[in-house]
């Protein structure tokens, strides 16, 4: 289950990282054959919501309906697969916050008294005069005077009762030092607290007391109720939770200390698990709404669509696997653009897309018959290979009993990491021109790890799954436990022919040194000299150069040139080797998978031994550097340039 936002304005990556960290769970169990429950929400009563609509001109009910759906949109947007909504608005919550309310009165945990104190209205939440820093709340907001008749929540009484649920293991929290908070907070000692306000006209009344409302943030707890049906009957079926995922500045004073003693009031069993994420800062600076440097989850995701070429659903996937990976339990992240596309470079383009392209295109090239592609070879794996592939796959998994998600996505990674690697130390381009018998075996075991990582990288990237599940010829693999069996492998079924499917974004730093020199180089002498201006052709004399689009699929050094690059590269559907001059500016692994633009008639020529079919365009930088072309966006393979 997952803490719901609140609408007072439109999600973020920050506020969405709770809701997407729930969905790769309930994506990894239901993998492992567990019957799942995920529950979502919005939180929309509470006084902060009623100003929001005043201030933006709108009746309460009509300003909720749209901010909610907006978060609806955008979690539909970002393939957030719950199973349950709950909008704290509806008549089905209003229902089970009232009669939580009713049993904890019955039960004598909830008695009437005067309240006098501070109350944070941007948080919704009170505090004592010894808790405010510099007359404001903890968090810097203003506070209010409140002085009225209220009810009261006897949370001092669960002190001893939730010590010990946290000491016998029946309650935990993680990661273990929020737990350490936890219960540093619990034993400062616990006071009653305030349960109830003054009706505003904006909230769900007090059972048997229309003059007051049920407070804010013990009315939105019990969504996690609400969602299961209860109190009706059949609610057990989904209770108690295995986890429920929230921020860490709600953990302390409210999931893991007033909602499981709300809990024990009524009688009704704990969450095993809470986690308490940190958040992602922008700079210094937490990002949120009311600070206004909101970066919205969709938009991020469609500019990187638009500059990768890809589409919105891979996009997604791209944005998904770096708030994954990157995501903060002991301390925060913080996000910049240039991380994210480094990210996006370094583990989806450079380590995924370069481990596929090259599988793949080995398979077509070493295996294929004349004339037709390949199919998988039925040869035994490499016995290192289904090592590399059984550990990650356990250390997915024992990832996922401390829900810690950032270490999942690396152990998912890691084997294709290892892969790559594995590559170089096989050399399959050798077995094959020697001959060797063993080729069919590395070949079935470097697809082996991909289809082991499609499984292990799908709660993360379900499309980007798909993706490489279609281009092996096989159906999604979503059973965890054939993950690294041969029998998720099938011999003989046709592969598919390579696609990239996180393009290479190119990344342009910008740094003080490089923004003076741009104003005022100074060392002129280094630049290349110009070349004397060629002699001017007649349109039929361009007309004879072939430019086409082509797409490098392997890339090495040459042995002996400091310069020299060889390329496999494929101009759609046919093979051609490049030898080009650009080994001192490009590394072979930054140039798999990448497109280019080359001279696909030019006569074959030798360089150090080895035949270049065609020659690549390139720029040249200020220092006679090469830039490759490559086109803007994303153009089918072959062709034509005019």
């Amino acid at each position: 289950m997952t803490a719901i936002p609140y609408v007072n304005s439109t999600p973020h990556i920050g506020n969405v990282l709770t809701t997407l960290s729930g969905d790769i769970t309930a994506r990894y169990f239901r993998m492992t054959g567990h019957d799942v429950f995920f529950q979502a929400g919005t939180d929309e009563n509470g006084l902060k919501i009623k100003e929001a609509a005043e201030k933006a001109g709108q009746d309460p009910h009509a300003f909720t309906d749209q901010i909610a759906q907006r978060f609806i949109d955008i979690f539909r947007g970002l393939k957030i697969s719950y199973d349950g909504f709950v909008r704290t608005t509806e008549p089905r919550h209003v229902q089970a916050a009232q009669a939580l309310f009713s049993k904890l009165r019955e039960n004598g945990h909830i008695y009437e008294g005067t309240y006098e104190g501070w109350y944070d209205v941007s948080t919704e939440t009170f505090f004592k005069e010894d808790e405010l820093v510099d007359g404001k709340s903890p968090d810097g907001n203003e506070v209010r005077w409140v002085s009225e008749q209220n009810y009261f929540f006897r949370l001092s009484a669960f002190e001893q009762p939730l010590l010990e649920a946290y000491a016998n293991g029946q309650l935990r929290v993680v990661p273990e030092t929020r737990q350490n908070e936890v219960l540093s907070f619990i034993k400062q000692g616990l006071r009653d607290i305030c349960v109830s306000r003054s009706n505003p006209g904006w909230g769900i009344p007090v059972p048997g007391d229309d003059s007051q409302v049920i407070y804010v943030w013990f009315d939105a707890l019990i969504n996690y109720l609400t969602s299961t049906g209860w109190p009706d009957a059949g609610w057990e079926d989904e209770w108690p939770p295995i986890v429920q995922w929230l921020g860490k500045d709600i953990l302390t004073r409210f999931h893991a200390t007033l909602w499981p003693a709300m809990l024990m009031g009524i009688g009704v069993g704990l969450p095993a698990t809470i986690v308490g994420h940190g958040w992602i800062l922008l700079g210094q600076d937490k990002i949120s709404k009311s600070k206004g440097n909101v970066i919205e989850p969709l938009v991020l995701a469609g500019e990187l669509a638009e500059r990768a070429g890809v589409s919105q659903e891979i996009a997604v996937d791209a944005l998904r696997w770096y708030e994954a990976s990157t995501m903060g339990f002991e301390n925060d992240s913080t996000f910049t653009y240039e991380d994210f596309d480094k990210r996006y470079n370094s583990d989806l383009a450079n380590d995924l897309g370069n481990a596929l392209n090259r599988s793949l295109s080995m398979a077509h090239k070493f295996l294929g018959e004349s004339g037709g592609g390949a199919a998988i070879p039925s040869d035994h794996p490499d016995p290192e290979a289904l090592k590399a592939i059984a550990e990650a796959k356990s250390g997915c998994e024992a990832a996922m009993t401390d829900f810690r998600i950032d270490r999942y996505s690396e152990s998912a990674i890691g084997l294709i990491r290892y892969l790559n690697k594995a590559i170089d130390s096989w050399a399959p381009w050798a077995l094959a021109k020697s001959g060797d018998p063993r080729l069919a075996g590395v070949l079935r075991s470097m697809l082996l790890c991909l289809r082991s990582a499609e499984g292990l990288v799908r709660p993360i990237v379900p499309d980007a799954a798909d993706a490489i599940a279609s281009q092996l010829g096989l159906d999604p693999l979503t059973e965890w436990r054939v993950i690294g069996l041969e029998e998720s492998l099938p011999a003989g079924v046709a592969l598919g022919q390579p696609q990239p499917i996180f393009p290479r974004l190119e990344i342009k730093p910008v740094t003080e040194e490089k923004k003076e020199s741009a104003v005022a180089p100074t060392k002129t002498e280094a630049r290349k000299p110009q070349a004397e201006p060629p002699a001017q052709i007649e349109f039929p004399d361009f007309m004879k150069v072939n430019l086409r689009v082509a797409r490098i699929i392997e890339a090495e050094r040459i042995e002996g040139s400091e310069k020299l690059m060889k390329l496999q590269v494929r101009i759609g559907d046919e093979p051609r080797q490049i030898v080009a001059g650009i080994a001192k500016k490009y590394a072979p692994i930054d140039l798999i998978g990448r497109q280019i633009i080359v001279v696909a008639n030019l006569k074959p020529a030798k360089l150090m031994g080895h035949e270049s079919q065609g020659m690549l365009l390139a720029a040249d930088d200020v220092d006679g550097a090469p830039i490759l072309l490559q086109p803007e966006h994303e153009a089918p393979d072959g062709t034509s340039v005019h």
